[in-house]
């Protein structure tokens, strides 16, 4: 398990993705893409990718989106638009898998904006998807998690948070108020991504902690709204990051899941 960097030229600039591969002793078995949450990194992820890799004996590539971890910070100035989360899936993810010569359909597993993402490039990109895991996904705003996002805004600016996170980032101002002045800026508010999602039909698994700080139950059931055959799970004493709070319930679903449908890793 090794970090890499691959330049690629994006949003008009050349910009530098960290990203880390697992599982290369795997040639020829299924990939699993993970995409991580606003405030997350390659890094954040911990060992988490490598435990479900090895459970589900498939390779995997982890990678952090430019503004975070050690790939290429936001340029001077420069902030997130209502549609960022359109432009990782449909932009960014598809030159990241030109770049590292990812020709076959690919899982994601998407965490928080990573979810939101990784739904996108299904609905947008179906032919490059195998299968889909979302944890805490956001297909629309609500108030929960405004609030919540305000919070953690004065959490950043009254605590050690900044430090905290300065493990995972090599500049936490471009990771922290990418995110943060997107969720807060009163454009973002109509941001809703439901309506997109019908052109998915690979395998789903959308997974919510019950005690989610950041959404309601509701995003993942309007999942189940719109795509009827996706697979729901609702974890009980869970918060936002499923995969930290409930890692080996969170595994041992994931397995099952890909384990009860055709063609997966």
């Amino acid at each position: 398990m090794t970090v890499a960097f691959v330049e690629i030229e994006w949003d008009g600039r050349h910009v530098r993705i960290e990203h880390e591969w697992i599982g290369a002793e795997r040639p020829g078995q299924p990939l699993l893409i993970f995409l991580h949450e606003g405030l997350g990194s390659r890094s954040m992820w911990r060992d988490f990718p490598q435990q479900l890799c090895s459970v589900l004996g498939c390779r995997g590539l982890v990678y952090s989106r430019p503004g975070y971890g050690r790939s290429t910070p936001r340029a001077e100035g420069e902030r997130w638009r209502p549609d960022f989360m359109h432009r990782q899936a449909d932009e960014l993810l598809p030159a990241l898998r030109t770049a590292l010569r990812i020709e076959e359909p690919a899982w994601l597993l998407g965490h928080s904006d990573g979810g939101s993402i990784a739904l996108l490039h299904a609905a947008h990109h179906p032919g490059s998807v195998a299968g889909l895991v979302v944890m805490a996904p956001h297909l629309f705003v609500e108030d929960l998690s405004i609030e919540s996002i305000r919070r953690t805004r004065e959490t950043f600016l009254t605590t050690d948070l900044p430090q905290r996170l300065a493990r995972h980032h090599d500049d936490v101002d471009s990771a922290f108020w990418g995110w943060n002045d997107i969720w807060l800026d009163p454009a973002f508010r109509s941001w809703n991504i439901e309506a997109e999602l019908a052109p998915i039909r690979c395998p789903l698994l959308a997974i919510q902690g019950v005690d989610d700080e950041y959404g309601t139950l509701a995003q993942i059931h309007r999942i189940r709204h719109w795509l009827p055959q996706a697979h729901l799970l609702e974890l009980a004493r869970c918060g936002h990051s499923p995969h930290r709070d409930q890692p080996g319930q969170v595994i041992d679903a994931i397995a099952a899941f890909i384990a009860g449908v055709s063609g997966g890793p």
